[in-house]
């Protein structure tokens, strides 16, 4: 039975704690990937213990033995609720030897795979859709055939299906080039990528909206994963809505790989200052939040885009944003969820030709708030600093955060609030 948290936090609202996250799980991710590729050449150091991790690090685990013998029975591979999984897995049974059904929660198979299976068929992987066209379930026999080298997919989707691809591409027997076309949104994860493989051995070359990588082998080495930035990102949240704070974040560096790591400069915004110390950072409020006209562009760190828009609703801020395209197919439609939350505090969140603009004018805080979480990690952990605000903030399915964050409850308790369970 699912439970719910009862989050709220007494006496002065002054926050002096140091938190050490879990590792990032989009590089986890990643190297779990390139690990397997290289047929355990490569290490990985510092594994996230969030759900999504935890599940794909299971399956290949599962699947290393029985991928070096032929397997003439399909055999189901279910990611349950873990998207990045579904992505990276699609392209990664797809070069390997074998006949799968990969299939995941009911959610899941609302989440559409039609542009990452089509750009697989161009290259010659045999992918057929078990269930609606365009949608998980997936029917593959592997490993792919390779017709051609070269295919084409739209920039302004899920980084994931891009990522996806380049990672396979040093062992399929032609390589690969992506041509990108239109604008690429969430730039900083195909970074990630593309920095991670080049860690193992494995170049690319960039030009225009064009990257190509050559068949190649990987190179014995350890990818040693960083703290996790979209984790962090509460922590800024939580330091914008205390009267004091002062948080230590070990082993996070300023410069990361991570495009999450921007939520630094944009919490500028909301006057909060990051601090390089010799264990990693340290955040804390100056207490001066500035007024910005500007329109904040999120398109290049969409995981933010909850954490920063309930920030900005709580402190009473009108703003605007773009760069919210691809939260409607994320783990629910991102957008409906928060404009449903928010109007729980008088706020509302509209949409005018893709640009979203938030007007907090009839802001008010009840005495307990009840938040849906539509089975979403970050709907959780975005809206539970509200409980520096707020007498009481209730978070339905409180296991949600086991996705991304399993010991975000107990950090909290770290820093002073209290959660109960109902």
């Amino acid at each position: 039975m699912s439970k719910n948290a009862l989050v709220s936090f007494k006496g002065t609202k002054n926050i002096n704690t140091e938190i050490q996250l879990t590792g990032s799980k989009s590089e986890c991710n990643r190297a779990l990937i390139i690990s397997a590729l290289s047929k355990k050449l490569v290490k990985v150091e510092n594994l996230s213990n969030a759900a999504d991790t935890v599940t794909l690090n299971g399956i290949l685990n599962n699947l290393e033995e029985e991928l070096e013998v032929e397997i003439k029975e399909s055999k189901t591979v279910d990611v349950g609720p873990a998207g990045t999984a579904m992505r990276f897995l699609s392209a990664y049974l797809s070069a390997k030897n074998g006949n799968f059904l990969l299939t995941g929660t009911e959610r899941m198979k609302q989440r559409p795979i039609g542009i990452l299976a089509e750009a697989l068929k161009t290259i010659g992987a045999d992918i057929s859709y078990a269930e609606a066209e365009g949608f998980p379930p997936l029917n593959i026999i592997g490993p792919l055939n390779q017709k051609t080298a070269e295919v084409k997919i739209k920039g302004d989707i899920s980084s994931q299906y891009i990522s996806a691809l380049l990672m396979i591409a040093p062992i399929l027997p032609q390589g690969l080039t992506l041509e990108i076309e239109g604008e690429l949104t969430s730039k900083p994860y195909v970074d990630m990528t593309l920095d991670m493989l080049a860690e193992v051995g494995i170049t690319h070359v960039w030009t225009g909206n064009s990257i190509s990588i050559k068949p190649q082998a990987f190179k014995p080495g350890t990818l040693v994963v960083e703290p996790d930035w979209s984790a962090a990102s509460y922590w800024y949240s939580i330091a914008a809505l205390a009267e004091e704070a002062e948080i230590s974040l070990p082993a996070l560096k300023d410069k990361s790989l991570q495009g999450d790591s921007q939520i630094q400069k944009i919490m500028k915004i909301f006057g909060i200052a990051t601090s390089k110390t010799e264990k990693g950072i340290a955040i804390s409020n100056l207490g001066l939040s500035l007024d910005t006209k500007e329109v904040l562009d999120l398109k290049t760190c969409p995981d933010l885009a909850q954490t920063i828009v309930v920030i900005a609703a709580a402190l009473g801020k009108n703003m605007a944003f773009t760069g919210l395209e691809t939260l409607k197919i994320k783990e629910t439609d991102r957008i409906a969820a928060l404009q449903n939350e928010l109007a729980k505090i008088g706020v509302t969140l509209t949409e005018d030709n893709l640009v979203y603009t938030l007007n907090t004018d009839n802001l008010h805080f009840p005495d307990k708030i009840t938040i849906a979480t539509y089975e979403d990690h970050r709907m959780a952990m975005a809206f539970a600093p509200l409980a520096l605000l707020i007498n009481e903030v209730e978070i339905e399915e409180m296991q949600v955060v086991e996705k991304s964050y399993p010991f975000y409850w107990e950090d909290l308790k770290k820093a002073g609030f209290e959660i109960g369970i109902k």
